[in-house]
């Protein structure tokens, strides 16, 4: 009999707010529910109950409220959540006062600054009223290439109250990266700070900046903030002004939040681009603020006062639902800079300074603080840290095994996912349920989430398949921008099977009612007809100690398809015969004669999106011949160039 790594405690159960939800459910409508399983059983077959029953729990502020929870529920897309409330978004996360910690912030130079929740409202207040009178008003949008500080939350929650629409993304893009979204979108008003920290070096903003306003020519005004130097000169830049003199004059007071629809946009989110133009997603922000609320208070198990950490930039969506924690009472804890600098205790010692009780991470990062033989279960006081998050790829279950065994073993470790397209996620952590290895705990309460075969049919658990959506949930996005006729939208989820949001996974669900992924469904590999996730065998190429990475794409061969696995080694090391069988010998162990690759390939680089995002559709098209549209979006484009034309894949 295999042991869950994890129990929660009696007492994690009877104080979790997912326990006080079910016992509200329960006695306000006199169902009967035993367990997590029920709850979500009575979410999805109830959903106006559900979604409005979590609307009083998590005490949303509105002017107004909705007698009808959902209109045209049986159409999907095209259901209408709480069609007749009024809210502001920003009202919402700005809804606690006084002097406790709002937000921390420390880059990785060590310095830290923070602010009470007074400061912040304040802060917001000014920033806002020199945005009214600059001419910002509903349904404009304000854009920022931004690192992730304090200022960047300042400045959504300005332009939000105002109904502004928000859109961001990382100061490590380059000027066309950030054209091909801006620019879709038409901004009016351009936030950014003069330069930001990484891996121990300074990295100007100011030549960029002058760039990307000279082709955004709706922007009206830049406001720069002094992120390393306020000496810096930002006159290059067209219609600049310094973030203090842009609100010298205004004294802060109250905000005046503008009331608007339920699916009024709040942020425009973007595709990841390596297909194409990014596509530029707007979601609303009744439906953003509500699945947050869900997925922080009933699923992380946040409490007022708990301190939030997500490493994360301002062009990934972990950042919008980080910054959502403030609705919870959370306190937020920012990290900018390179999470190995000067080595990868950083955010562990952020951690142990600040009281960090939920820790937010990529299984990325996961593995290499494994791969650099860190303990912090020896190093760190990590005594208040009860949940740990990862997402961005599947956590593999030895990453689970090196959580408990390093890092803490009284621990909640979720592994989370979902995505940019829904701003929050399909499956999720539960502070009630126990962990299994390599699994995530449980589907997300009101998501009706199913594995549909290639024909459309629902497949039982412990079967492999599409992740599928078969009911409307308020997260969808309102629309995809420049999109009037919804073709873009339509042909992104609902082209496969319609009527159902197919998300693009590839995954089972397991015996435990939660689940594996296995991978995106489009890098899904067919060697024989045999359907082959590609974690599958990431997995056990990267147990192989000289293996830091890997790659694994399909090649076109011999009219069928061949396994093709890139492997980036350890410094020094160079891939000979005997390496290349024992990484073939793992694989085939672990996993099965058709996972093992008929050429592995050293490699210097692996290409990966801005938010960490391996691109095996990137590289297949290099291999194959075929463009790759939008190098921009990638952190390292010019590791593309290591596939093109390799002489081992002509034979």
């Amino acid at each position: 009999m295999v042991n869950s790594l994890w129990q929660p405690g009696a007492h994690t159960i009877a104080n979790a707010n997912v326990t006080r939800f079910m016992r509200e459910v329960s006695k306000t409508h006199g169902v009967k529910l035993d367990g997590y399983q029920d709850l979500h059983h009575w979410s999805v077959d109830q959903p106006q109950l559900f979604w409005g029953e979590l609307w009083s729990f998590a005490g949303i502020i509105a002017s107004e409220t909705s007698d009808v929870v959902v209109d045209r529920l049986d159409e999907m897309p095209g259901a209408r959540w709480f069609p007749n409330a009024r809210l502001n978004f920003a009202e919402n996360l700005l809804r606690h006062r006084g002097s406790g910690t709002a937000i921390v912030f420390r880059n990785e130079n060590g310095e830290t600054r923070s602010y009470t929740y007074d400061v912040l409202h304040d802060e917001v207040s000014c920033f806002a009223q020199a945005l009214r009178a600059m001419g910002v008003t509903v349904g404009d949008r304000v854009v920022a290439y931004v690192p992730n500080s304090p200022e960047a939350i300042i400045a959504m929650l300005a332009a939000t109250s105002l109904g502004a629409i928000w859109s961001s993304c990382s100061p490590d893009f380059g000027v066309q990266g950030v054209y091909d979204r801006f620019g879709q979108i038409e901004p009016k008003v351009l936030i950014s700070a003069e330069g930001y920290y990484y891996n121990g070096k300074r990295h100007d903003c100011l030549k960029k900046l002058s760039e990307i306003k000279a082709k955004l020519p709706t922007v009206k005004q830049v406001v720069v903030f002094p992120n390393t130097s306020n000496t810096q000169d930002i006159n290059g830049v067209e219609s600049s002004v310094w973030w203090q003199d842009f609100v010298a004059g205004f004294a802060a007071q109250d905000i005046d939040f503008e009331q608007l629809a339920f699916v009024h946009p709040v942020y425009i989110m973007y595709s990841s681009g390596t297909t194409g133009a990014p596509k530029c997603i707007v979601h609303g922000a009744g439906g953003t603020l509500i699945q947050h609320l869900k997925e922080h208070l009933l699923h992380t198990d946040i409490h007022p006062g708990d301190r939030l950490f997500y490493f994360t930039t301002c062009g990934w969506m972990m950042w919008n639902w980080l910054v959502s924690g403030l609705a919870s009472g959370a306190t937020l804890l920012l990290y900018d800079g390179s999470p190995f600098y000067p080595d990868g205790n950083v955010l562990f010692d952020y951690a142990q300074d600040h009281g960090m009780t939920v820790f937010g991470t990529s299984a990325k990062y996961i593995d290499a603080v494994k791969k650099a033989g860190l303990a912090p279960i020896e190093s760190h006081d990590l005594t208040g840290l009860k949940v740990m998050t990862s997402t961005g790829s599947p956590l593999v279950p030895e990453s689970f095994d090196f959580v408990y065994e390093k890092i803490k073993q009284n621990l909640c470790l979720s592994s989370i996912s979902g995505g940019t397209d829904i701003i929050s996620c399909f499956a999720l952590g539960n502070p009630t349920l126990p962990v299994w290895r390599g699994e995530l705990q449980c589907i997300g309460l009101g998501m009706r989430v199913v594995v549909l075969d290639e024909n459309g049919q629902e497949l039982p658990p412990g079967n492999k398949g599409e992740l599928a959506c078969t009911a409307p949930f308020p997260s969808m996005p309102v629309a995809f921008w420049n999109d009037p006729q919804d073709e873009k939208y339509h042909a992104a989820y609902f082209e496969k099977f319609p009527g159902v949001w197919c998300h693009g996974d590839y995954i089972e669900l397991t015996q435990h009612n939660g689940v594996i992924i296995y991978g995106r469904s489009d890098t899904v590999l067919n060697p024989g007809g045999v359907r082959i996730g590609t974690a599958e065998i990431y997995r056990q190429a990267e147990q192989v100690d000289e293996v830091v990475e890997g790659l694994v794409i399909g090649q076109q061969w011999q009219d069928d398809v061949r396994v093709i696995l890139f492997v980036r080694l350890r410094d020094g090391l160079e891939l000979n015969d005997a390496l290349i069988d024992k990484i073939k010998q793992q694989i085939r162990g672990n996993a099965t004669p058709r996972h093992v690759p008929a050429k592995v390939i050293q490699v210097a680089d692996i290409p990966r999106t801005k938010s960490g995002k391996i691109v095996e559709l990137a590289v297949r098209n290099v291999v194959h011949g075929e463009p790759v549209k939008n190098k921009e979006a990638l952190a390292n484009p010019e590791a593309l160039d290591l596939y093109a034309n390799l002489p081992e894949l002509q034979s």
